[in-house]
Protein backbone atom coordinates (compact mmCIF):
# COMPACT_ATOMS: atom_id res chain seq x y z
CA UNK A 1 0.00 0.00 0.00
CA UNK A 2 1.38 3.34 -0.86
CA UNK A 3 1.47 5.88 2.39
CA UNK A 4 -0.22 9.25 2.09
CA UNK A 5 2.08 11.12 4.08
CA UNK A 6 4.43 12.36 1.24
CA UNK A 7 1.69 13.50 -0.83
CA UNK A 8 -0.11 15.20 2.16
CA UNK A 9 3.55 17.17 2.98
CA UNK A 10 3.90 17.81 -0.13
CA UNK A 11 0.46 19.62 -0.50
CA UNK A 12 1.10 21.59 2.39
CA UNK A 13 4.36 22.98 1.07
CA UNK A 14 2.95 23.19 -2.66
CA UNK A 15 -0.74 25.13 -1.14
CA UNK A 16 0.31 26.80 2.14
CA UNK A 17 -2.90 28.08 3.68
CA UNK A 18 -5.46 28.93 0.68
CA UNK A 19 -8.94 28.45 2.79
CA UNK A 20 -9.79 32.00 3.47
CA UNK A 21 -13.03 32.92 2.10
CA UNK A 22 -15.30 35.45 1.07
CA UNK A 23 -18.73 36.76 1.11
CA UNK A 24 -21.05 38.76 -0.54
CA UNK A 25 -23.75 40.68 -1.65
CA UNK A 26 -23.17 43.42 -3.92
CA UNK A 27 -23.08 46.85 -5.22
CA UNK A 28 -26.18 47.52 -6.22
CA UNK A 29 -27.92 45.09 -3.14
CA UNK A 30 -27.19 47.10 -0.36
CA UNK A 31 -30.37 48.78 0.24
CA UNK A 32 -30.59 47.01 3.46
CA UNK A 33 -27.22 47.95 4.88
CA UNK A 34 -26.68 50.39 6.90
CA UNK A 35 -23.92 53.06 5.77
CA UNK A 36 -20.95 51.68 8.04
CA UNK A 37 -22.04 47.85 8.01
CA UNK A 38 -19.27 45.48 7.07
CA UNK A 39 -21.95 43.14 6.15
CA UNK A 40 -19.89 40.65 3.90
CA UNK A 41 -16.57 39.74 3.28
CA UNK A 42 -14.53 42.90 1.77
CA UNK A 43 -17.10 45.41 2.77
CA UNK A 44 -20.49 46.89 1.99
CA UNK A 45 -19.42 47.29 -1.88
CA UNK A 46 -17.47 43.28 -1.70
CA UNK A 47 -14.32 45.39 -2.67
CA UNK A 48 -12.41 46.01 0.48
CA UNK A 49 -12.86 49.69 0.36
CA UNK A 50 -14.42 52.14 2.22
CA UNK A 51 -15.08 56.21 2.46
CA UNK A 52 -14.20 56.45 6.45
CA UNK A 53 -10.72 57.62 8.09
CA UNK A 54 -8.77 55.56 10.43
CA UNK A 55 -6.12 56.85 12.65
CA UNK A 56 -2.94 56.76 12.15
CA UNK A 57 -0.99 56.92 15.18
CA UNK A 58 -2.36 55.32 18.13
CA UNK A 59 -1.66 56.38 22.16
CA UNK A 60 0.58 54.39 23.36
CA UNK A 61 1.67 52.93 20.38
CA UNK A 62 -1.30 50.64 19.50
CA UNK A 63 -5.41 51.04 18.85
CA UNK A 64 -7.24 50.61 22.04
CA UNK A 65 -8.86 46.92 22.67
CA UNK A 66 -12.76 47.46 23.22
CA UNK A 67 -13.53 43.64 23.72
CA UNK A 68 -12.25 40.17 23.06
CA UNK A 69 -14.36 36.96 22.88
CA UNK A 70 -13.38 33.54 22.61
CA UNK A 71 -14.05 31.54 19.49
CA UNK A 72 -13.23 28.08 18.11
CA UNK A 73 -11.84 26.87 14.65
CA UNK A 74 -12.11 28.25 11.24
CA UNK A 75 -11.07 30.92 9.19
CA UNK A 76 -14.59 32.92 8.58
CA UNK A 77 -14.27 36.62 9.71
CA UNK A 78 -16.69 38.32 10.76
CA UNK A 79 -20.05 39.92 9.25
CA UNK A 80 -21.50 43.34 11.30
CA UNK A 81 -24.90 44.80 10.54
CA UNK A 82 -26.10 47.19 13.05
CA UNK A 83 -25.34 46.47 16.61
CA UNK A 84 -24.29 42.71 15.44
CA UNK A 85 -21.47 41.15 14.69
CA UNK A 86 -21.96 37.64 13.28
CA UNK A 87 -19.45 35.04 14.36
CA UNK A 88 -19.40 31.69 12.61
CA UNK A 89 -16.65 28.90 13.36
CA UNK A 90 -17.08 25.50 14.94
CA UNK A 91 -16.89 24.26 18.61
CA UNK A 92 -16.20 20.60 19.11
CA UNK A 93 -18.50 18.88 16.59
CA UNK A 94 -20.64 22.48 15.73
CA UNK A 95 -20.58 24.44 13.34
CA UNK A 96 -21.71 27.74 15.77
CA UNK A 97 -23.76 31.11 14.48
CA UNK A 98 -23.74 33.99 16.72
CA UNK A 99 -24.64 37.46 17.04
CA UNK A 100 -22.48 39.17 19.92
CA UNK A 101 -23.25 43.31 20.80
CA UNK A 102 -20.93 45.39 18.17
CA UNK A 103 -20.27 47.53 21.18
CA UNK A 104 -19.28 45.11 23.90
CA UNK A 105 -18.89 41.85 22.80
CA UNK A 106 -21.61 40.33 24.61
CA UNK A 107 -23.37 37.19 23.35
CA UNK A 108 -26.94 37.57 21.75
CA UNK A 109 -27.47 34.37 20.86
CA UNK A 110 -26.52 31.03 19.67
CA UNK A 111 -27.62 28.61 17.00
CA UNK A 112 -25.51 25.42 15.55
CA UNK A 113 -25.83 22.71 13.23
CA UNK A 114 -23.93 19.32 13.65
CA UNK A 115 -20.72 19.06 11.43
CA UNK A 116 -18.60 16.12 10.16
CA UNK A 117 -15.92 18.05 8.43
CA UNK A 118 -12.96 16.48 8.44
CA UNK A 119 -9.13 18.32 6.84
CA UNK A 120 -7.58 16.08 4.43
CA UNK A 121 -4.17 17.82 5.43
CA UNK A 122 -4.78 18.36 8.78
CA UNK A 123 -5.39 21.84 9.00
CA UNK A 124 -8.34 23.73 10.72
CA UNK A 125 -11.44 22.11 10.39
CA UNK A 126 -13.88 25.15 10.79
CA UNK A 127 -16.13 27.03 8.58
CA UNK A 128 -14.04 29.15 5.64
CA UNK A 129 -16.25 31.51 4.65
CA UNK A 130 -17.57 34.80 6.40
CA UNK A 131 -21.39 34.89 6.43
CA UNK A 132 -23.33 37.03 4.51
CA UNK A 133 -26.23 40.14 6.36
CA UNK A 134 -29.06 40.93 3.75
CA UNK A 135 -32.42 42.08 4.62
CA UNK A 136 -32.98 40.64 8.40
CA UNK A 137 -31.01 37.31 7.17
CA UNK A 138 -27.84 35.28 7.86
CA UNK A 139 -26.44 33.41 5.09
CA UNK A 140 -23.80 31.21 5.72
CA UNK A 141 -21.83 28.10 3.67
CA UNK A 142 -19.64 26.00 5.82
CA UNK A 143 -17.17 23.33 5.37
CA UNK A 144 -19.47 20.34 4.27
CA UNK A 145 -21.04 22.87 1.83
CA UNK A 146 -24.11 23.12 4.00
CA UNK A 147 -25.92 26.55 2.75
CA UNK A 148 -27.82 27.72 5.97
CA UNK A 149 -30.28 30.94 6.46
CA UNK A 150 -31.41 31.96 9.71
CA UNK A 151 -33.25 35.21 10.76
CA UNK A 152 -30.82 37.99 11.90
CA UNK A 153 -33.26 38.68 15.33
CA UNK A 154 -32.75 35.50 17.33
CA UNK A 155 -30.33 33.37 14.71
CA UNK A 156 -33.61 31.17 14.31
CA UNK A 157 -33.21 28.46 11.20
CA UNK A 158 -35.05 29.55 8.20
CA UNK A 159 -34.15 26.91 5.37
CA UNK A 160 -30.78 25.05 4.96
CA UNK A 161 -29.72 23.00 1.31
CA UNK A 162 -26.93 20.36 1.51
CA UNK A 163 -25.76 21.41 -1.43
CA UNK A 164 -22.61 18.84 -1.96
CA UNK A 165 -25.56 15.91 -1.47
CA UNK A 166 -27.70 17.40 -3.43
CA UNK A 167 -25.02 18.44 -6.73
CA UNK A 168 -22.12 16.08 -5.61
CA UNK A 169 -19.73 19.09 -5.44
CA UNK A 170 -16.08 17.42 -4.69
CA UNK A 171 -14.81 18.28 -1.05
CA UNK A 172 -11.81 19.91 -3.04
CA UNK A 173 -8.32 20.17 -1.33
CA UNK A 174 -9.42 22.02 2.01
CA UNK A 175 -13.14 21.67 1.91
CA UNK A 176 -16.13 24.31 0.56
CA UNK A 177 -15.30 27.78 1.00
CA UNK A 178 -17.46 29.56 -1.25
CA UNK A 179 -19.32 32.38 0.65
CA UNK A 180 -23.29 33.09 -0.60
CA UNK A 181 -23.50 36.42 -2.43
CA UNK A 182 -27.14 38.08 -2.40
CA UNK A 183 -28.50 40.17 -4.60
CA UNK A 184 -31.74 41.41 -4.11
CA UNK A 185 -34.40 37.68 -3.64
CA UNK A 186 -31.67 35.57 -4.69
CA UNK A 187 -28.10 33.74 -3.23
CA UNK A 188 -25.65 32.61 -5.73
CA UNK A 189 -22.80 30.06 -5.22
CA UNK A 190 -19.87 29.09 -6.54
CA UNK A 191 -20.44 25.19 -6.43
CA UNK A 192 -17.90 22.87 -8.45
CA UNK A 193 -21.19 20.45 -8.67
CA UNK A 194 -21.99 18.00 -11.11
CA UNK A 195 -24.37 17.75 -14.25
CA UNK A 196 -24.48 21.15 -15.10
CA UNK A 197 -24.22 23.00 -11.34
CA UNK A 198 -20.93 24.64 -11.52
CA UNK A 199 -22.49 27.72 -9.99
CA UNK A 200 -25.79 28.10 -9.04
CA UNK A 201 -28.63 30.37 -7.86
CA UNK A 202 -31.20 29.93 -5.06
CA UNK A 203 -34.53 31.52 -3.62
CA UNK A 204 -33.04 33.80 -0.15
CA UNK A 205 -37.03 33.28 0.76
CA UNK A 206 -36.59 29.27 0.87
CA UNK A 207 -34.10 27.88 -0.75
CA UNK A 208 -35.31 26.92 -3.86
CA UNK A 209 -32.57 26.35 -6.84
CA UNK A 210 -33.70 28.82 -9.28
CA UNK A 211 -30.71 27.45 -12.45
CA UNK A 212 -27.68 26.08 -12.12
CA UNK A 213 -25.09 26.52 -15.36
CA UNK A 214 -21.27 25.51 -16.45
CA UNK A 215 -19.90 22.25 -15.35
CA UNK A 216 -16.78 24.16 -13.76
CA UNK A 217 -14.96 23.06 -10.46
CA UNK A 218 -15.49 25.94 -7.70
CA UNK A 219 -12.24 26.63 -6.94
CA UNK A 220 -12.16 28.92 -3.76
CA UNK A 221 -13.29 32.41 -5.47
CA UNK A 222 -17.13 33.95 -4.17
CA UNK A 223 -18.67 35.53 -6.73
CA UNK A 224 -19.39 39.18 -7.13
CA UNK A 225 -21.86 41.49 -8.77
CA UNK A 226 -21.09 43.19 -12.21
CA UNK A 227 -21.10 46.85 -11.49
CA UNK A 228 -23.12 48.51 -14.12
CA UNK A 229 -24.11 44.85 -15.92
CA UNK A 230 -28.16 45.50 -17.41
CA UNK A 231 -29.42 42.94 -16.77
CA UNK A 232 -27.47 42.17 -13.47
CA UNK A 233 -25.11 39.83 -14.02
CA UNK A 234 -22.76 37.70 -11.40
CA UNK A 235 -19.24 37.17 -11.62
CA UNK A 236 -17.61 33.89 -11.06
CA UNK A 237 -13.69 32.98 -10.50
CA UNK A 238 -14.03 29.52 -11.21
CA UNK A 239 -11.25 26.94 -11.03
CA UNK A 240 -11.63 27.26 -14.71
CA UNK A 241 -11.73 30.81 -15.45
CA UNK A 242 -14.05 34.24 -15.49
CA UNK A 243 -17.87 33.24 -16.17
CA UNK A 244 -20.36 36.25 -16.49
CA UNK A 245 -24.06 34.95 -15.73
CA UNK A 246 -27.22 36.69 -16.18
CA UNK A 247 -28.74 37.17 -12.38
CA UNK A 248 -32.19 36.20 -13.47
CA UNK A 249 -31.97 33.61 -16.56
CA UNK A 250 -29.32 32.31 -15.44
CA UNK A 251 -27.99 32.18 -19.03
CA UNK A 252 -24.04 32.45 -19.80
CA UNK A 253 -23.21 35.69 -21.13
CA UNK A 254 -19.65 35.23 -21.11
CA UNK A 255 -16.73 33.10 -20.29
CA UNK A 256 -13.16 33.57 -20.79
CA UNK A 257 -10.84 30.59 -19.65
CA UNK A 258 -8.09 31.75 -17.34
CA UNK A 259 -6.28 28.80 -14.71
CA UNK A 260 -2.83 28.12 -12.79
CA UNK A 261 -0.84 26.69 -15.44
CA UNK A 262 -0.78 23.15 -12.51
CA UNK A 263 -3.52 21.12 -12.51
CA UNK A 264 -3.23 20.66 -8.82
CA UNK A 265 -3.88 24.57 -8.14
CA UNK A 266 -6.60 27.11 -7.02
CA UNK A 267 -8.29 29.88 -7.92
CA UNK A 268 -8.79 32.23 -4.75
CA UNK A 269 -9.01 35.62 -4.97
CA UNK A 270 -12.21 37.31 -5.75
CA UNK A 271 -12.33 38.90 -8.96
CA UNK A 272 -12.07 43.16 -8.33
CA UNK A 273 -14.51 44.66 -11.20
CA UNK A 274 -14.39 48.45 -11.63
CA UNK A 275 -17.16 49.27 -14.90
CA UNK A 276 -16.32 46.83 -17.75
CA UNK A 277 -12.63 45.90 -17.08
CA UNK A 278 -11.96 43.31 -14.55
CA UNK A 279 -9.26 42.36 -12.76
CA UNK A 280 -8.15 38.51 -12.08
CA UNK A 281 -4.96 37.14 -9.62
CA UNK A 282 -3.68 33.79 -8.79
CA UNK A 283 -0.73 32.16 -7.82
CA UNK A 284 1.28 29.03 -8.93
CA UNK A 285 2.90 31.10 -11.97
CA UNK A 286 -0.46 32.44 -13.05
CA UNK A 287 0.06 36.14 -11.97
CA UNK A 288 -2.83 38.63 -13.36
CA UNK A 289 -4.73 40.06 -16.19
CA UNK A 290 -6.73 42.82 -16.66
CA UNK A 291 -9.96 41.77 -19.06
CA UNK A 292 -12.01 44.51 -20.89
CA UNK A 293 -15.69 42.84 -20.90
CA UNK A 294 -17.94 43.54 -23.95
CA UNK A 295 -20.57 42.18 -25.80
CA UNK A 296 -19.74 38.57 -25.02
CA UNK A 297 -16.35 38.76 -25.15
CA UNK A 298 -13.63 39.90 -22.87
CA UNK A 299 -10.43 41.33 -24.71
CA UNK A 300 -7.07 41.26 -22.46
CA UNK A 301 -5.46 44.67 -21.82
CA UNK A 302 -2.73 42.78 -20.50
CA UNK A 303 -1.55 39.61 -18.41
CA UNK A 304 1.62 38.40 -16.76
CA UNK A 305 3.01 36.77 -13.73
CA UNK A 306 5.24 38.94 -12.90
CA UNK A 307 2.96 42.00 -11.74
CA UNK A 308 0.74 40.58 -8.73
CA UNK A 309 -0.02 36.72 -7.79
CA UNK A 310 -2.23 36.60 -4.96
CA UNK A 311 -2.23 33.58 -2.95
CA UNK A 312 -5.83 34.13 -1.56
CA UNK A 313 -6.37 37.10 -0.03
CA UNK A 314 -8.71 39.44 -2.92
CA UNK A 315 -6.61 42.76 -3.52
CA UNK A 316 -7.82 45.84 -3.42
CA UNK A 317 -7.71 48.86 -6.16
CA UNK A 318 -7.91 52.05 -5.11
CA UNK A 319 -7.96 54.93 -7.64
CA UNK A 320 -5.78 53.95 -10.45
CA UNK A 321 -3.99 51.85 -8.00
CA UNK A 322 -4.23 48.23 -6.67
CA UNK A 323 -2.67 46.86 -3.53
CA UNK A 324 -2.11 43.00 -2.98
CA UNK A 325 0.33 40.15 -1.53
CA UNK A 326 2.31 38.71 -4.42
CA UNK A 327 3.45 35.93 -3.92
CA UNK A 328 2.99 32.62 -1.81
CA UNK A 329 2.15 31.91 1.46
CA UNK A 330 4.49 29.33 2.64
CA UNK A 331 7.65 31.20 0.79
CA UNK A 332 6.89 34.68 2.27
CA UNK A 333 5.22 37.38 0.04
CA UNK A 334 5.73 41.02 -0.18
CA UNK A 335 2.93 43.61 -0.22
CA UNK A 336 3.09 45.52 -3.95
CA UNK A 337 1.21 48.34 -5.52
CA UNK A 338 0.24 47.95 -8.77
CA UNK A 339 -1.22 49.94 -11.82
CA UNK A 340 -4.28 49.08 -12.45
CA UNK A 341 -4.16 50.19 -16.50
CA UNK A 342 -0.94 48.66 -17.09
CA UNK A 343 0.05 46.18 -14.44
CA UNK A 344 3.46 47.78 -13.92
CA UNK A 345 4.84 47.64 -9.99
CA UNK A 346 5.15 50.45 -8.61
CA UNK A 347 6.50 49.37 -5.64
CA UNK A 348 6.88 46.39 -3.07
CA UNK A 349 7.57 45.79 0.38
CA UNK A 350 10.07 43.27 2.20
CA UNK A 351 9.06 40.25 2.74
CA UNK A 352 6.33 39.44 5.03
CA UNK A 353 3.61 37.09 6.36
CA UNK A 354 0.51 37.24 4.23
CA UNK A 355 -2.42 39.07 5.38
CA UNK A 356 -5.62 41.22 4.62
CA UNK A 357 -5.72 44.25 2.93
CA UNK A 358 -8.42 47.16 3.10
CA UNK A 359 -8.38 50.74 1.82
CA UNK A 360 -10.29 53.09 4.57
CA UNK A 361 -10.53 56.64 3.33
CA UNK A 362 -6.73 57.41 1.76
CA UNK A 363 -5.15 54.83 4.11
CA UNK A 364 -4.55 50.87 3.71
CA UNK A 365 -5.23 48.93 6.57
CA UNK A 366 -3.04 45.99 5.97
CA UNK A 367 -3.43 42.69 9.24
CA UNK A 368 -0.61 40.39 8.73
CA UNK A 369 -0.99 36.55 9.24
CA UNK A 370 1.65 37.37 12.45
CA UNK A 371 -1.34 39.29 14.39
CA UNK A 372 0.49 42.43 13.09
CA UNK A 373 -1.51 45.63 12.01
CA UNK A 374 -0.04 48.23 9.76
CA UNK A 375 -2.01 51.30 8.46
CA UNK A 376 0.26 53.09 4.92
CA UNK A 377 -0.54 56.02 2.67
CA UNK A 378 -2.41 54.33 -0.79
CA UNK A 379 -0.16 56.07 -3.18
CA UNK A 380 2.29 55.29 -5.51
CA UNK A 381 4.82 56.76 -3.44
CA UNK A 382 6.52 53.67 -1.88
CA UNK A 383 5.65 51.11 1.28
CA UNK A 384 5.84 54.13 4.11
CA UNK A 385 3.87 52.96 7.28
CA UNK A 386 2.43 54.85 9.35
CA UNK A 387 1.62 52.22 12.30
CA UNK A 388 2.97 48.93 12.84
CA UNK A 389 1.60 47.32 15.97
CA UNK A 390 1.06 43.79 17.35
CA UNK A 391 -3.00 43.36 18.01
CA UNK A 392 -3.40 39.52 17.63
CA UNK A 393 -1.58 36.50 17.97
CA UNK A 394 -0.36 34.87 15.24
CA UNK A 395 -2.40 32.09 12.57
CA UNK A 396 -4.30 34.87 11.59
CA UNK A 397 -6.17 33.98 8.51
CA UNK A 398 -9.41 35.59 8.97
CA UNK A 399 -10.54 38.33 6.41
CA UNK A 400 -11.11 41.07 9.40
CA UNK A 401 -14.10 43.54 9.01
CA UNK A 402 -14.32 47.10 9.38
CA UNK A 403 -16.94 49.15 10.58
CA UNK A 404 -17.40 53.10 11.82
CA UNK A 405 -14.11 53.14 12.46
CA UNK A 406 -14.02 49.63 14.38
CA UNK A 407 -11.86 46.66 13.33
CA UNK A 408 -13.13 43.23 14.37
CA UNK A 409 -10.41 40.57 13.49
CA UNK A 410 -10.42 36.65 14.51
CA UNK A 411 -6.97 34.86 15.45
CA UNK A 412 -7.12 31.27 15.97
CA UNK A 413 -8.68 31.46 19.79
CA UNK A 414 -10.28 35.07 19.88
CA UNK A 415 -12.00 37.77 17.77
CA UNK A 416 -11.38 41.22 18.97
CA UNK A 417 -12.75 45.00 18.20
CA UNK A 418 -9.78 47.43 18.36
CA UNK A 419 -10.76 51.52 17.83
CA UNK A 420 -9.10 52.46 14.48
CA UNK A 421 -10.71 56.24 15.00
CA UNK A 422 -8.82 59.31 13.86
Amino acid sequence: MISTVPARRSFRRLFGWVVVAAVAVPQFACQFVHAADWPQFLGPNRNGVVSEAVAVAFKGGSPARLWKYGVGQGFAGPAVAGNRVIVFHRVDNQEVTEALDAKTGKRLWHQDSPTAYTDDFGFDEGPRAVPTVSAGRIFTHGAEGRLECRSLEDGKRLWAVDTRTRFGSDKGFFGIACAPLVIGDRVFLNLGGRNGAGVAAFSATNGEVLWKVTDDEAGYASPIAWPGSNPDAVLFFTRSGLRAVDAVSGKLRLSHPWRARMSASVNAASPIAAGNEVLLTASYGTGATLLRLTGGAAETVWSGDDSLSAHYATPVKSGGLVFGFHGRQESGPTLRCIEWATGKVRWESDTLPAGTVTAAGDQLVVLLESGELMILPATAEGFHPKARCQIMGSGLRAPFALSDGILYARDKSSLAAFDLRP
